[in-house]
């Protein structure tokens, strides 16, 4: 929808008066110009002031050393995904920085020293270019692989250049599908023909910053001449279209995203679209002549009422004809959450979780008819699917790993349990006098709330141990078990006791534990969090002199709340790219796509139940708070680095002396951009909660 010039004036004028009344009342918002001068001086000092506080620190010096040895293994598994002949790998070490994009054959790679084939050399290209490239995505036109969309990126951030690219010659394609840095997708509808949302000029973004306008290009004529397939609504988050290929069915869906959770699917055929019948809040995808709809909302049919967090399978033919009669694939209970899909040539690969513990079903398709097998698996711990080919045949990598077991590559054959170790990742610590246990704290409201302790077998339940308790608790995103050579050698190798806490909000129980904690019920989560770590002193595993907090993102959100609500009951905390003032998220770069989760702050009555947690309005200077870090990136264009900016600067200005701060230039929101700046930011982050939490720390605050 377009605005009528008067319309669009009157907003501007809005943005103005609203830009000038938040000055007023905020003194530090120009810290959200990211790239002003004097904002960047600012973190200049504040990088620098932590700079000096390690640069005298021995530990610090070793084992930023360490984790960039571990980060460069040669020993580390590659990846690997399949297309055609050929397995590819993005590989990034201490000789290719930026990374390098390889091939080799499958028989080739089951080797101890596997031969590859350098496919794009991301370091050579940004020399050539004099650019800082970091590679971010390839989308490869299936089942020919002859051609790839190369996403690149400046610095790490979300927006990307895009780039067409012969997979056979190895070199970009003169005058092909390309471009400029935007927040894009792109997919493949034939070798001629892509779907492309991007930034294509004057009001075809929305307010969360990315598409709203999903068009048809075709090759040799510019992108102002793509034709127009679907606009969404400024307030929507975003559109997009891709192709869906399986078992010889070939299927165009084009999405308008809504906000986070809600969208409308459409069928495109001959240039036309149809609305398809299904929830807002669902997710559909194809399986031979079988439409799959994963739910995320009840949904009822005349007299049948099927569950949020079921996934279910018709013959879309009959479901086009106004048949509702679904397959269940899978139902929830109060113990299992669907997680995943994948599917293989003649098998639909059905993931889930029982309490936080992975599973897996195989579901085959026989004149009309599904019929299921449950597969054995090797772990409790995180399982990941991929298929190999599924155009030709029913293989899949099966890896897996869990806090104390490096990964493992097999080579799976749906239908059996018969496996192959193709790979397996070397230890990057002694794991022999670990375990991994398995307990429930109890939240305000009854809820019993799964959390994960790693910890030493023989450990002395005194409270004097170091503990990192460690959330997410939104976007229905699960923290399931899995292997890190940094937490190993950073935290548990010295004695530290790390905790992983299941709250509400992520998706560990589906969507009723996703939703039990959205927008007004948000403190659930954060109560959840206090619950976990009462729980840990109650039982002596550790103490609030011992007891830190760390999370990233929405998690950064958590450890910012936790902050300012229960001071007592911790002695640091790390907010990794978080958000923190909750008055402003929604107009800072893709904050509006999060009020699905969050609320509308411009709102009255959803500002009231935001405003009680919003760890930026709610910081005070007669409170003393535990040591803190905020760690962020310039280059982060999905969580404005302003956040943790204004929030280290406010706490400063009050007085508080125990804040720490580091923001990398470069990385994006993961916060790195290659091994040499993740081992600097992961040391830094492991030697500030070792310094405060050890067994004999002279850095406790609050008393």
């Amino acid at each position: 929808m377009r605005h009528p010039s008067n319309i669009l004036a009157a907003i501007c004028l809005c943005s103005v008066a609203s830009l000038s009344i938040a000055q007023n009342q905020d003194p530090f918002l120009w810290l959200e110009d990211v790239t002003g001068d004097k904002a960047l001086d600012w973190v200049k000092l504040r990088n620098q002031e932590t700079r000096n506080k390690l640069d005298n620190d021995a530990g610090f010096q070793q084992l930023r050393g360490q984790l960039q040895t571990i980060l460069d293994s040669k020993d580390r598994i590659p990846g690997i995904t399949q297309m055609g002949n050929a397995v590819y790998n993005f590989w990034m070490d201490a000789e290719h920085p930026r990374g390098v994009w390889r091939k080799t054959t499958l028989e080739e790679y089951r080797k101890s020293n596997p031969k590859w084939d350098t496919v794009l050399d991301i370091d050579a290209l940004a020399k050539n270019e004099k650019e800082n490239w970091v590679f971010k995505n390839s989308v490869c036109r299936e089942p020919v692989y002859d051609r790839c969309l190369i996403e690149l990126s400046h610095g790490g951030a979300d927006a990307v250049t895009l780039r067409e690219f012969d997979l056979r010659t190895k070199q970009f394609v003169k005058n092909g599908f390309n471009l400029p840095e935007a927040k894009l997708t792109a997919d493949w509808r034939d070798l001629d023909t892509v779907f492309i949302a991007t930034d294509f000029g004057k009001d075809t973004l929305t307010d969360s910053g990315y598409p709203r306008q999903v068009k048809e290009w075709k090759r040799g004529t510019p992108i102002t001449a793509a034709k127009l397939i679907l606009e969404s609504k400024s307030t929507d988050l975003s559109v997009a279209a891709q192709s869906v290929n399986h078992g010889g069915y070939h299927y165009e869906l084009v999405q308008r995203q809504i906000d986070f959770y809600s969208s409308e699917q459409y069928l495109r055929d001959h240039g036309k679209l149809q609305k398809l019948d299904v929830p807002s809040q669902s997710d559909l995808s194809f399986f031979e002549d079988q439409l799959i709809v994963t739910l995320r909302e009840a949904w009822t049919l005349k007299d049948k009422t099927y569950p949020s967090g079921a996934v279910l399978a018709i013959n879309f033919a009959a479901f086009e004809k106004g048949d509702r009669q679904f397959n269940i694939l899978f139902a929830p209970s109060e113990s299992t959450s669907f997680t995943s899909l994948a599917a293989t040539r003649h098998f639909l690969l059905v993931q889930s979780l029982d309490n936080v513990k992975g599973k897996l079903n195989e579901w085959s398709l026989k004149d009309g008819k599904w019929s299921t097998r449950e597969v054995t698996l090797p772990t409790l711990g995180s399982v990941l699917i991929s298929p190999m080919n599924p155009k030709k045949t029913d293989d899949y990598l099966l890896s897996y790993s869990d806090y104390l077991t490096p990964s493992v590559y097999l080579l799976a054959h749906a239908g059996n349990d018969q496996r192959n170790t193709l790979k397996s990742a070397p230890a990057f610590f002694d794991a022999s006098p670990y375990e991994t246990i398995q307990q429930f704290a109890t939240s305000n409201d009854g809820t019993k709330i799964p959390y994960f302790i790693v910890k030493r077998k023989d450990l002395r339940a005194d409270g004097n141990n170091p503990t990192l308790l460690y959330g997410y608790g939104g976007f229905q995103i699960s923290l399931t078990p899995s292997y890190s050579g940094t937490l190993g050698k950073a935290w548990l190798e010295k004695g530290g006791v790390y905790v992983v806490a299941n709250i509400r909000g992520g998706g560990e129980y589906g969507p009723r534990w996703h939703q039990a904690a959205l927008k007004e019920y948000r403190q659930r989560a954060y109560d959840d969090f206090v619950a976990v770590a009462q729980s840990l002193i109650t039982s002596k595993i550790t103490s609030p002199q011992h007891l830190g907090a760390m999370g990233g993102s929405n998690g950064g959100l958590l450890a910012g709340v936790t902050l300012t609500q229960h001071p007592e009951l911790f002695n640091a905390i790390v907010s990794q790219v978080p958000l923190l003032d909750m008055q402003r998220f929604n107009k800072l770069l893709a904050g509006a796509s999060w009020m699905g989760e969050y609320g509308n702050p411009d709102i009255a009555d959803e500002w009231a139940y935001i405003k009680a947690y919003s760890p930026y309005q709610n910081i005070k200077a007669n409170v003393t708070y535990p040591n803190v870090l905020f760690i962020t990136s310039t280059r982060d264009d999905r969580v404005h680095p302003g956040h943790a900016r204004k929030m280290a600067a406010k706490m400063l200005d009050q007085g508080h002396q125990h804040v720490w701060y580091f923001e990398n230039t470069e990385g994006g929101h993961g916060g790195a951009a290659n091994n040499t700046q993740r081992a600097d930011m992961s040391a830094i982050t492991y030697s500030f909660l070792w310094n405060m939490l050890k067994w004999d720390n002279t850095a406790y605050v609050v008393h």
